[in-house]
């Protein structure tokens, strides 16, 4: 039974299959609004209809409590919008990965702006694409 009235982000919604995160990154479509980069792909199977991936790379910092804040945030802001992106998702299953891109903490107000856009973009570009969906190992299925 799904709980309309209060958002969740359970266990079954984060992306942790590493065949699929390999699809994703391999094959998927990217889109970006600074300082995130959303990368999705359609996939045929999945234990929820929208799998979610965070990244925030060492490389830009170095110290785990300011890249798990970006990760809090991230979740959150996307927790409380995933609405508009299930609403345009029909059928079948969509893997999605958020990756940080900037050197530079931000604030929630910035980062759930990006995350609007970037889910409505995404939403857009959902129902303007041909149905092809990703198999788990990689192929292309015309549907």
């Amino acid at each position: 039974m799904v709980n309309t009235c209060r958002p969740t982000f359970r266990k079954a919604e984060r992306l942790c299959s590493k065949k699929r995160i390999d699809g994703l990154f391999s094959g998927g479509r990217s889109l970006s609004a600074y300082p995130l980069r959303a990368i999705y792909v359609r996939q045929t199977e999945g234990n929820a209809p929208v799998e979610v991936l965070v990244s925030v790379p060492k490389r830009h910092f170095k110290h785990a409590v300011d890249r798990n804040r970006l990760k809090r945030l991230v979740r959150e802001a996307y927790r409380l919008n995933k609405q508009t992106l299930l609403e345009h998702l029909d059928e079948g299953h969509l893997s999605l990965a958020f990756v940080w891109t900037s050197n530079e903490l931000a604030d929630y107000k910035t980062v759930e702006s990006k995350i609007r856009n970037l889910l409505q973009r995404i939403s857009e570009s959902l129902e303007t694409e041909p149905k092809s969906i990703q198999s788990s190992t990689g192929e292309n299925l015309e549907t």
